[in-house]
């Protein structure tokens, strides 16, 4: 079985019910995506296979070009260099869902977001905007892009969801969801704890990390406050 055929078979259900926090702090690894990533409307959830596309700014016909390349599951992952442009809306959201398409992430803007939460079309951007795009470059489909610092290749797994979005490689797909099962069955154990009264500090054993000062302690000698101090000065 490809990488890509077993994304495919990957439990989405699964997959937003532990969430794109827990499958980051996991896998051990920076596999999110700048927080500026926010959902175009709320309750939009992705959980698809990456296919990555480049935008010129203010040019949208790259986007053209990826929906007609992409298969079902796919997700389109499109850098456009930030530009405040509508470079997604309702016509284009209607004709990505008639091919399969799970969704959009895009480092730009996308407009028509009542309509795309009508058709429950998810779409993640760094801004939303009416401004509108040329269709002047073909662009690139399916070469890995590199989005606000991070590299996001074909057949990547994409899991978006109010929190952010987690981009994790296709050959480490296997590995971050078993982890991030055993975190949240711990997790589990650390809730039932903390409802029974327990306190963070005990439950994570943060107290063998040092105790504040407080008002009824004595003075302390802090090195480090007083070189600021006198840093300032």
């Amino acid at each position: 079985m490809s990488a890509d055929a077993g994304i495919l078979d990957i439990d989405a259900v699964e997959l937003l019910s532990v969430g794109s926090a827990t499958l980051y702090e996991a896998s051990k690894n920076d596999l999110y995506l700048d927080a500026a990533f926010r959902p175009s409307w709320d309750g939009a959830q992705i959980v698809g296979r990456a296919l990555p596309v480049a935008a010129r700014l203010g040019d949208n016909l790259a986007l053209h070009w990826g929906v007609a390349d992409a298969e079902p599951g796919d997700v389109l992952m499109v850098d456009a260099g930030g530009g405040e442009f509508g470079y997604w809306g309702e016509v284009m959201a209607v004709a990505a869902q008639a091919r399969g398409i799970a969704g959009l992430v895009i480092d730009g803007g996308v407009r028509d977001t009542r309509e795309l939460a009508a058709l429950g079309f998810p779409a993640f951007s760094t801004s939303i905007s009416i401004r509108g795009t040329e269709k002047q470059w073909p662009g690139t489909v399916g070469r890995h892009v590199t989005l606000r610092g991070r590299v996001v290749a074909r057949g990547d797994l994409v899991v978006a969801d109010r929190d952010g979005v987690c981009v994790i490689p296709a050959a480490d797909v296997s590995r971050v969801i078993e982890a991030a099962r055993e975190r949240v069955a711990k997790e589990d154990t650390y809730m039932e704890r903390l409802r029974n009264g327990e306190l963070t500090v005990d439950v994570y054993g943060f107290r063998a990390l040092g105790s504040p000062l407080r008002d009824s302690d004595q003075p302390r000698d802090y090195q480090i406050g007083q070189s600021r101090t006198e840093g300032g000065l």
